[in-house]
């Protein structure tokens, strides 16, 4: 009952599309009465010499308008009931579009890219089935047995006519119960699909790594459970079908055989007519096709409601994360930024990530977050992103509580370059052009050279032009990294956070990013992220998160003074840089002296 609430309001919005499919329908099923009755007619006027050749030709001409009619009339509730289908089908996938886009990143961390990805195909097409040609079986299956059997009454015997429909309701009775066991067994081969999917998509998304630690065989063999698994599913619902549609055919053909029997012994008795019993035979052929539209409607509908399950549970996933009532329109931001004893715990964690952090960040400061693995530095961005919830009053910008700002426009106000650096399968100047309406070529080039990735891409055989692969794979990280970096420089937000966007790039072209940052971004908020200490160095506040909690803040010259954690990682990455160095030298030295000797 809930999913066919939940698919009755977009049926209603196209309920003009479904009155005229269905009128059409009716209007067809009628017309389709008068075939049979006319073949009747021609026959016993032929057999009783009452009807000469004028007459047969006006009732086959009778039968032609018919025929002319039906084929008109099923390209019309073809048009009006598929259309309106798919038009629904249309609605749903945007509509379940657009609601995932508004759901939390938590959400995403629990449920899998297959997963939906089966939700936006077969379910929706399962659905698109229950509501377009499952319907047109319904109706046909209720109307035409009911037209029919009341032609036969009529028109032909009574006694005859309750001989043939007794079967239909062992029929009826059946077809209810196998809908039952067919829409559990249709959803457990849903859930399977989704797994063989998400399988699927992991394992090529993960190509290099499989190739790279030689685990093709292994991939193999787990494909292949996932996929026998999708294959059982498949065969739990041919096998009910291979049992339920030859019963269906046998009993069709006993009701067949006993009207025939019956119906000739009434047609020799002299009860009916020799033209009646021949319309009768048309009849109950007529019969089989709503007796097998029925079996087809309820294996339709009961995949249907599986699937439309499916979808209404990703419909009722409400975001935590979205405007309260308390939200005020805001003009825009200027960058300033306080943390007001900030603390927070991830879903399904004991212990806090972050614990007690108080600091306040002009409007044009340049802040650098450091610490180990683990101690919370992204969780910290996101928060400011507003992609997790916090407790009023921890997290302030230009004064406001982050939790009454338009979610849009605090977006809006920040440029973010997250650490895997995503990219989409488009030109780069797509992808740099991306976060904002703006693609002017002029403002793309001016981000580009300030993340020093211009050269590289003029370098590219089409330029801008350039198609990147699935997720930038065809670029390397430094170059990633800096595509990132400029579609975050060419939005020119009031706030800017880098969450480790350097770590890929050389010392030299870091040196050359931070410089023209710092050029570029004289009076707005940039948050810098990184383990290197080289890269944030020259900030003016620096953070160092230790087990979640703010151990040291302030400038380089103060924190090294301080002579604590930052001053230990400082000397500990200078000691490995001088290793680094030595051995560089001793191995070019090795070589030269291996290549003066091969001279020798």
């Amino acid at each position: 009952m809930e999913q066919f609430r939940f698919i009755w309001k977009y049926i209603m919005r196209h309920k003009w599309q479904y009155i005229g499919g269905i009128i059409t329908l009716f209007i067809l099923d009628f017309a389709n009465l008068y075939i049979p009755k006319t073949t009747g007619v021609i026959t016993d006027g032929l057999a009783a010499h009452t009807m000469d050749m004028q007459g047969v030709l006006k009732n086959v001409g009778i039968i032609l308008a018919i025929g002319f009619m039906l084929a008109v009339g099923r390209f019309l509730w073809r048009y009006f009931i598929f259309g309106a289908s798919r038009g629904i089908e249309h609605e749903i996938r945007d509509g379940m579009f657009a609601h995932l886009e508004t759901l939390d990143v938590e959400y995403y961390n629990e449920h899998k890219t297959g997963d939906l990805m089966t939700r936006f195909t077969s379910d929706l097409n399962a659905v698109r089935m229950a509501i377009g040609p499952a319907v047109i079986a319904a109706f046909d299956a209720i109307v035409m047995t009911v037209m029919v059997i009341g032609q036969m009454m009529v028109y032909v015997n009574i006694k005859l006519t309750l001989v043939a429909v007794i079967p239909m309701i062992f029929i009826a009775a059946g077809e209810l119960y196998y809908g039952k066991i067919m829409q559990k067994r249709y959803l457990e081969r849903q859930e399977a699909v989704s797994e063989l999917t998400d399988y699927v998509q992991e394992s090529f998304s993960g190509v290099r790594v499989v190739k790279a630690f030689v685990r093709e065989r292994a991939q193999m063999k787990e494909f292949a459970k996932a996929n026998a698994k999708a294959k059982r599913k498949n065969l739990n619902i041919v096998k009910m079908e291979a049992v339920v549609m030859p019963l269906l055919d046998v009993v069709i053909g006993i009701s067949s055989l006993l009207t025939l029997i019956y119906g000739g012994y009434l047609a020799l008795s002299g009860e009916i007519t020799v033209g009646r019993f021949v319309a009768f035979n048309q009849y109950i052929t007529m019969l089989v096709w709503p007796m097998i539209a029925c079996g087809e409607a309820i294996n339709m509908f009961s995949q249907g409601g599986a699937s439309i399950k499916r979808i209404k549970e990703v419909f009722e996933e409400e975001p935590e994360i979205a405007d309260s009532e308390e939200v005020k329109e805001v003009d825009g931001l200027k960058g300033e930024i306080c943390l007001n004893h900030l603390t927070f715990i991830h879903r399904g964690h004991s212990e806090p990530t972050l614990k007690d952090i108080s600091l306040q960040i002009e409007a044009g400061t340049t802040l650098a977050v450091i610490g180990r693995t683990g101690n919370g530095k992204s969780t910290l961005v996101n928060l400011i992103l507003h992609l997790y919830n916090t407790k009023p009053g921890m997290i302030l910008l230009d004064g406001r509580d982050i939790n009454t700002i338009p979610l849009k426009t605090l977006r809006e106000n920040i440029a973010y370059v997250p650490q895997d650096n995503f990219l989409f399968s488009d030109t780069l100047k797509s992808n740099i052009a991306f976060g904002t309406d703006n693609a002017e070529m002029e403002e793309i080039i001016k981000a580009t050279k300030t993340a020093c990735i211009h050269d590289n891409i003029i370098a590219f055989p089409d330029g801008y032009e350039t198609i990147v692969g699935e997720r930038g794979v065809t670029l390397s990280g430094g170059q990633k990294q800096r595509s990132s970096i400029a579609r975050a420089l060419k939005k020119d937000a009031p706030i800017l956070i880098l969450d480790d966007a350097l770590s890929a790039v050389d010392t030299d072209t870091e040196e050359k990013i931070l410089q023209n940052l710092k050029e570029n971004r004289k009076g707005k908020t940039t948050i810098l992220i990184a383990h290197r200490i080289s890269t944030i160095q020259n900030a003016d506040v620096i953070l160092v998160l230790e087990d979640g909690e703010a151990k040291e803040c302030g400038n380089h010259k103060e924190l090294m003074e301080l002579g604590g954690i930052y001053k230990e990682m400082f000397e500990k990455q200078q000691l490995e840089a001088q290793i680094g160095e030595k051995r560089a030298a001793f191995q070019a030295e090795d070589f030269g002296g291996e290549r003066k000797e091969d001279m020798q």
